[in-house]
């Protein structure tokens, strides 16, 4: 039987994916693929819409019940975080300064999804002095409609650090320079999980490294597929994009990348924006508790 794997259409997920798509990882299963936003994924993840499923580092605490999160394949690293962005006009009307003085009460906010973990992270960040108002766009409306005026700032991800200037828009802050200043760690953006009884996670983790390794091995392979869903992405940012995103914790979170998790989930579950997950107080225990 056929493998369901939901994915965004984004470079870092195509590029990642490609081989495992294509039948390309030895021992694999046929896969059928979904494309579609993040936002999208963490609401059919809660209805065990698919096997493999790309979703939010956020929305984890609804869903581990019922799928196994994954140790590669993600989205988490370094200088990867997501912006808050506005008009120039706006942002001289925002008491900017330091990232922790930026201040949004009064304002509307757009943001890419209420699970998405961009906005748990502003939502940490902009404790005590949350915008009047919050509306989930799709994460491509954003950037125009912010520039149009009608909203006061955007919350945005991936690509969009490499092309906000092009739509006139100023970054308030940068919310990766933001938690990695604050933690030390990197930024835990996306996930992927195996449901539970219906795909084995070690040999689903097994096929992930081997499609990712290929892809590292051999950019080229994947470059029609990667181009061919980045349709409004000129291929120097498809591959800023993919250089960025798809990293050293791609092919394993490791110790750091479950520690940035942990680090997450822990502060907002503190803050009482997630359910709280039991979780381990070591290193070596991690990778047992958030996997099985």
């Amino acid at each position: 039987m056929a493998l369901t794997l939901a994915i965004s259409p984004c470079p870092n997920d195509t590029f990642a994916f490609d081989a495992l798509v294509h039948g390309r990882v030895p021992g694999a299963p046929p896969v059928e693929v979904t494309y579609a936003d993040v936002d999208v994924t963490n609401t059919a993840a809660e209805r065990g819409a698919f096997d493999l499923v790309k979703v939010s580092y956020a929305a984890l605490p609804w869903l581990l019940d019922d799928y196994h999160l994954l140790p590669c394949g993600g989205a988490l690293g370094r200088g990867c975080g997501p912006l808050v962005l506005t008009r120039p006009a706006q942002a001289g009307s925002a008491q900017a300064g330091s990232a922790d003085r930026v201040d949004l009460s009064g304002a509307t906010v757009a943001v890419p999804g209420d699970r998405t973990t961009a906005y748990l992270l502003f939502r940490l960040w902009s404790a005590g002095r949350p915008p009047a108002r919050i509306e989930v766009v799709p994460f491509h409306e954003i950037m125009p409609a912010v520039a149009a005026g009608r909203y006061d700032a955007g919350l945005v991800i991936h690509e969009a650090r490499f092309t906000y200037p092009r739509h006139g828009l100023t970054a308030l802050v940068d919310l990766g320079e933001w938690w990695e200043g604050d933690t030390g760690l990197p930024i835990p953006l996306g996930a992927i999980l195996a449901r539970r009884g219906a795909v084995d996670p070690v040999e689903a983790a097994g096929w992930i490294r081997e499609s990712v390794r290929q892809a590292w091995a051999d950019p080229e392979a994947s470059r029609r597929y990667v181009l061919s869903h980045a349709q409004e992405m000129e291929p120097d940012v498809v591959d800023r994009h993919i250089a960025l995103y798809v990293n050293e914790f791609t092919a394993d979170l490791g110790n750091a990348g479950l520690a940035a998790v942990e680090a997450l989930l822990g502060r907002a579950a503190d803050a009482g924006l997630v359910p709280r997950i039991a979780g381990p107080q070591t290193s070596s225990s991690r990778a047992t508790a958030w996997t099985s």
